[in-house]
């Protein structure tokens, strides 16, 4: 005889008043079971997803009234109503019998919860859920086994959490797994070291790029402030490039001139190539010491600035009117010109000299010896009195063999002239040796 369908009784008689599946909800719980194919079980397996295996105390053996019978179909034993367990002395009255675990199923689908929020949970979960049906009779357990830890105890041994949990998804359990599946998980476009991408620069309209483009030139004023700055700065480092080569490289150049005209006036003295005359302009004949400096310079007939003195060499006054004697000369006044600044600067510190101090002048035959006799500090350079056989301001006033020295004053400049004097006091041939003066 086939069971009636639910909602119809099979009679006001008997355990099966309401139908097949039982008076308490069984024929729901089946077909929510069936309707969602997440909770289908494999075979041997469970229907209730919060069922823990760990729960389930051992079992014990059973008396013969407690066992169902093997014969009793899958059907049944699924679906029968529940019963409850028979009340002991070690089975409080009105315990549940409950062999799942309601905290591992919220934490499963809710995720850890603080201890408030599970409590209140599990206060929720009803005690009446359907019972997995299983292939074999499981023995029901004795009622001392069931639940012997209270509940609370249980979860206070969760620790608890520092934030409380997402509330849980909305929809149904399938919903669920997959929104406790992507929990912690990271949503792309959120990451801390992403940047927001820049706003699109709006585009300017052909008036206002003319305007911008007009504000971005500069002015007249500007533009020629910048050419007077970028004059004066070329001028300056032209005038600090003039002052160096002034200052430094002349000097450097007219020694290195000055040293080998002396070199090879020596030389042509040694061999004997030339022997004493009239000399050209600008050639050299004689070799000017002047111990107390440290002077040595060659003497070159003339006063010609680039042919003479700018190449580091003393001139000889030897043209025109102003044609002076020579140092072997037996009367007369041997006079001379050099720079005081750059190009050599032979006769820099000429104003240094005192009275006796020895100026030698040294020839291809003899050594002549002059004395520091007078000194005029400063003079104007068409002067020429300074420089006649008896020379005016010298203190000399009878003729004799002397010598003049001139250059420009005050320093790094021509405006005047300076002039030293001094007064031959010996001369001695070459093959006699040097003299005293360069001895020491």
């Amino acid at each position: 005889m086939t069971a009636g369908r639910p909602g119809h009784a099979a009679g006001p008689e008997g355990p099966d008043a309401h139908g097949a599946y039982g008076t308490d909800g069984a024929f729901v719980a089946a077909v929510d079971g069936l309707a969602d194919p997440l909770n289908d079980p494999l075979p041997g397996g469970h229907t209730s997803p919060w069922f823990r295996s760990d729960t389930v105390p051992a079992a014990e053996p059973a008396a013969p009234h407690t066992v169902q019978s093997a014969a009793q179909s899958s059907y049944e034993t699924g679906y029968a109503p529940r019963q409850a367990p028979p009340q002991g002395p070690q089975q409080p009255q009105g315990a549940p019998n409950e062999w799942y675990d309601p905290a591992g199923y919220q934490r499963d689908w809710y995720g850890p919860q603080e201890p408030s929020a599970r409590m209140a949970a599990a206060d929720l979960a009803s005690p009446a859920d359907p019972v997995a049906p299983a292939e074999e009779p499981v023995p029901v357990p004795a009622a001392a086994d069931l639940h012997a830890e209270p509940r609370t105890e249980v979860l206070a041994r969760i620790p608890p959490e520092t934030e409380p949990d997402p509330a849980p998804a909305p929809g149904g359990r399938a919903e669920r797994r997959r929104a406790a599946k992507g929990r912690g998980r990271r949503r792309p476009g959120t990451a801390p070291e992403q940047k927001a991408a820049p706003a699109a620069a709006v585009p300017m309209s052909r008036v206002e790029a003319r305007r911008a483009a007009r504000a971005a030139k500069d002015s007249p004023a500007v533009i020629a402030s910048r050419a007077v700055g970028e004059v004066f700065i070329s001028l300056g480092v032209l005038m600090l490039l003039f002052v160096t080569y002034q200052l430094w490289w002349t000097n450097i150049r007219a020694d290195q001139i000055a040293g080998k005209e002396t070199n090879r006036i020596q030389d042509e003295w040694a061999n004997g190539d030339r022997r004493p005359g009239v000399f050209a302009p600008g050639e050299g004949f004689a070799i000017m010491h002047i111990p107390k400096l440290d002077v040595v310079a060659p003497i070159a007939e003339g006063i010609d600035k680039e042919k003479v003195l700018d190449r580091g060499m003393i001139g000889h006054y030897g043209e025109g009117k102003l044609k002076t004697a020579m140092p072997s000369d037996k009367q007369g006044n041997f006079s001379v010109a050099g720079h005081r600044n750059t190009h050599g600067e032979p006769f820099r510190y000429i104003n240094k000299l005192q009275r006796g101090d020895p100026i030698v002048v040294e020839t291809r035959d003899a050594y002549y010896t002059y004395e520091m006799a007078n000194i005029l500090p400063q003079t104007s350079p068409s002067n020429i009195s300074v420089i006649e056989p008896i020379p005016v301001g010298s203190g000399f006033t009878k003729p004799g063999r002397y010598l003049t020295l001139t250059t420009c004053t005050p320093e790094f400049t021509s405006t005047y002239r300076l002039i030293v004097w001094g007064k031959m006091v010996d001369e001695r041939p070459r093959s006699e040796g040097k003299p005293d003066a360069l001895v020491g």
